[in-house]
């Protein structure tokens, strides 16, 4: 578990969440592997527009929090896979409810206003 986890346990069981899903795209990553291990490559292609660099600084932040698991094959050339673990497989059922939200609320016909402020009077 990495420090920044730690630290959000003192706070509140939200945080931890944020602490462990937020970042560039971790949930992405989390629901692409929700059907099963990926290679490197593959799961880079399924992630979309994301640099070799940030995906595998995610994976391995994900790996430390015990969400993704990494698999190295000892074979010429070496094959590495990742995939989730129980708590990645919970986390991505997170990530299948925050993405029909996401469809929800772009498909709806109008912005949604903010919530006035009470009045000061």
């Amino acid at each position: 578990m990495r420090e920044a986890v730690r630290r959000a346990a003192d706070v509140c069981p939200i945080e931890v969440g944020v602490a462990v899903a937020g970042g560039d795209w971790k949930l992405t990553v989390v629901s692409k592997l929700e059907p099963g291990p990926l290679r490197f490559g593959a799961l880079q292609r399924a992630v979309g527009p994301v640099s070799a660099k940030t995906l595998t600084r995610q994976l391995r932040a994900l790996e430390t929090d015990g969400i993704v698991t990494r698999t190295v094959y000892a074979e010429v050339p070496p094959r590495v896979t990742y995939a989730l673990t129980a708590a990645g497989a919970e986390l991505a059922e997170v990530a299948r409810a925050l993405g029909s939200w996401g469809e929800r609320y772009l498909g709806a016909s109008a912005p949604v206003a903010p919530a006035s402020a009470p009045d000061a009077t």
